[in-house]
């Protein structure tokens, strides 16, 4: 999955760690053993053993098959509701259903401190373990951990490098390629969204469940009413590609009253030949500042301005309106704003096209009209007056109005 601005991993970095390590489950037979670490995993030593694998909820027999002193993995890894049936010289020695209550379960996350991804799929942790009774592990890059701990304080939060022992089940929490496959997720993630593949995932309710970061110290230290934007994405076509678009933008805001703050971490950042500086009238909140500094500046602002990137989920998640300026993904693939920004007369939505992968190494991918006068056109025809319409929008509803304070009040 594409990361976003927040990364601070070096490129090395694997994605996410998979774990293939002993069976925890162990039996009154020696060398018979399973567990749910990667998948349904059942070892059987020598003899004339036959097992099966079942998936409960759609009474379907996804395995079954004569073995010796051998481990039997299903191919699937994400949530099935197993049952599995050991058999030796064709009688039944054992039966077992997928029960997770009050027991130990892991969700691997990515190693990488990706921030978008991570919060979209916090909340569903906490879904699944009152759901299933059980005790839930999360891997997660400790800059992250830090900022959710206080809002999820049921979660165990450990770092990519642990595992904590007698783990009974491990599911891997995260958006892989090539999207075909059907390995770790039951479901393309490019028509599902960000957040509700986490949740086919994990078994549960394929709905929007907002995530939930705190601030740290309720005190504001900026006098003045303020917006914060963010401007900087890790490719090309997230930006909002209108050379004039932030520059009025910006404008609008200041004459509206506002002091108009740009938390992205890199003052500029690009690759090759094409770079991006934060937009001209921005006060500048750049640099590697801790998330929760970050979420203690969204906390007192009125609203926020972004892309289709970490820290718009970041805006989302301390509840904060958020203007969402995307064209390359479709609304279905972050979560729902009311004031999300899209220009449907151009080419748009690469990003959820099935017949196409992203790219991520490639800073400038635009599969359909890269190399030509059409790149990037779906954010360079989003106007200034499309996102200043959205604003005057999200003021009404919220009534929020710098100059005319008293009547709000």
């Amino acid at each position: 999955m594409p990361s976003d601005e927040q990364q601070t991993d070096s490129p090395q970095t694997p994605y996410m760690l998979f774990y293939d390590g002993p069976l925890t489950c162990k039996t009154d037979i020696k060398g018979l053993e399973f567990d749910f670490n990667h998948g349904a995993r059942i070892k059987v030593p020598e003899g004339n053993w036959r097992v099966k694998i079942i998936d409960q909820d759609s009474c379907l027999t996804l395995y079954d098959a004569s073995t010796s002193n051998a481990v039997v993995v299903s191919s699937k890894k994400y949530y099935i509701n197993f049952r599995l049936e050991i058999y030796r010289d064709n009688e039944l020695i054992l039966t077992h259903d997928f029960t997770p209550r009050h027991k130990k379960i892991l969700l691997q996350y990515p190693c990488r401190s990706i921030l978008g991804d991570t919060i979209a799929s916090m909340p569903y942790a906490q879904v699944f373990k009152y759901r299933h009774d059980c005790e839930v592990y999360l891997t997660v890059h400790p800059e992250l951990a830090a900022i959710c701990k206080a809002t999820y304080p049921e979660i165990h939060f450990i770092t990519p490098d642990e595992r904590p022992p007698d783990i009974y089940a491990t599911y891997y929490i995260g958006f892989f390629f090539p999207c075909s496959e059907r390995i770790y997720h039951p479901v393309d993630w490019r028509i599902t969204g960000l957040q509700k593949t986490i949740a086919f995932i994990l078994g549960l309710k394929p709905e929007a469940v907002r995530a939930n970061v705190a601030p740290s110290n309720l005190t504001r230290t900026i006098k003045e009413p303020y917006v914060c934007i963010a401007a900087q994405a890790t490719s090309q076509a997230k930006y909002w590609n209108n050379p004039l678009g932030w520059l009025e933008t910006i404008e609008y805001l200041k004459n509206k009253g506002y002091r108009v703050l740009c938390m992205d971490k890199d003052r500029c950042h690009g690759s090759g030949n094409n770079w991006n500086t934060i937009p001209f009238g921005a006060e500048d909140f750049t640099g590697p500042l801790p998330l929760q500094d970050r979420i203690d500046l969204l906390f007192h602002a009125d609203f926020f301005i972004g892309l289709s990137s970490g820290l718009a989920w970041l805006a989302w998640a301390a509840g904060k309106p958020v203007v969402l300026i995307s064209g390359f993904s479709l609304p279905v693939t972050e979560f729902y704003t009311p004031y999300r920004v899209i220009n449907y007369h151009v080419c748009n939505g690469c990003f959820t096209d099935t017949s196409l992968e992203f790219n991520n190494w490639n800073f400038v991918w635009c599969p359909r009209h890269q190399g030509t006068d059409r790149q990037f056109e779906c954010t360079r025809f989003i106007t200034a007056g499309h996102v200043q319409k959205t604003i005057d929008k999200l003021m009404t509803d919220y009534c929020v109005n710098p100059l005319h304070k008293e009547e709000v009040l």
